[in-house]
């Protein structure tokens, strides 16, 4: 399997503790091996691939020491993992143990399994992910492991990229993650800047056909046209407030009212005939051609012409 993956370009990287196991993999070919530590480290002499060195245990650096030195008298490379332990069962300590590693040793090349954390903690991965690189980017971490088994880390990958770049860009520029790359934001937008009511009544004043305009605030609904003003929360009444019964504006309206109270439940910007903006999970949205409504409306209080 490790021939095969390799023929076709992929880095590769094994993770076992067995001896066995990592001697096999590195002589098909893998590149890194997950992990080395006191228990194994005698067959470093033999290995092509570059080792992750890890403590015996998490709490015992002093092993993780002997180990780097293991490696150094070989004069091999290797990435060190102080290892980053689920919220729980003793994160913080974790991290605390990566600032230490990072103290004795200035110019090892470390690795953080970010995944410990998106995989085993219910919450979007976007935050988790961005939070973790940040701490990577300041701490010289630029080595990590991520996946996406669980459904919620479903993107983990394309997002942990995003956050190196952002981070990145924010340390190397010496300023602050915010208003530089929006796309990790992805249930909150970055600025809502909805109409007042009183600027929506205005607009209605100027409009002269039946088509409906649809807009939203963090509390209200608002569809208007020549005829109608009507506000509120619930779709289905709003929607027969209009009175609308021509089937592809019927079609048209209901999918664009879907949106606005999704973008009003949510606190996001609503925008009629766009995506709603989800970062860098946005899609387009498919269209069809809908009737347009051109006849110029009239006004309860318009006469009747004879």
């Amino acid at each position: 399997m490790i021939r095969e993956l390799k023929s076709q370009g992929f880095t590769l990287s094994i993770d076992t503790l067995d001896p066995d196991e990592i001697l096999m993999a590195d002589a098909a070919g893998v590149d890194y091996v997950l992990s080395l530590n006191g228990h194994n480290r005698q067959i470093a002499e033999q290995l092509r691939a570059t080792p992750v060195l890890i403590p015996d245990t998490p709490a015992e650096l002093d092993t993780l020491d002997a180990t780097i030195a293991h490696l150094r008298e070989l004069g091999k490379p290797f990435l060190v993992d102080p290892i980053i332990e689920p919220i729980g069962s003793g994160f913080a300590a974790s991290l605390g143990r990566y600032l230490e590693v990072r103290r004795r040793h200035p110019d090892a090349e470390m690795f953080m399994g970010i995944g410990n954390l998106t995989e085993l903690t219910e919450a979007d991965t976007t935050g988790v992910n961005a939070l973790l690189i940040g701490f990577c980017q300041e701490v010289g971490i630029r080595n990590v492991l991520t996946t996406e088994v669980i459904d919620w880390a479903r993107g983990a990958v394309r997002e942990t990229v995003l956050a190196a770049q952002l981070m990145h860009y924010a340390l190397e520029e010496g300023t602050l993650p915010k208003h530089v790359d929006g796309r990790l934001l992805t249930i909150k937008d970055e600025e809502v800047s909805p109409y007042t009511e009183a600027e929506l009544r205005e607009l209605q004043a100027s409009i002269t056909d039946p088509n409906v305009r649809i807009f939203t605030d963090a509390d209200w609904i608002y569809a208007l046209n020549a005829d109608h003003f009507v506000k509120g929360t619930d779709i289905n009444q709003i929607f027969d407030e209009l009175g609308i019964d021509e089937p592809t504006h019927a079609f048209y309206l209901g999918k664009e009212l879907m949106k606005a109270a999704i973008a009003r439940g949510l606190g996001k910007n609503y925008r009629q005939e766009s995506p709603l903006d989800w970062g860098y999970l946005t899609f387009d949205e498919p269209r069809r051609e809908r009737v347009r409504l051109t006849a110029r409306a009239r006004r309860p209080s318009d006469e009747e012409e004879p």
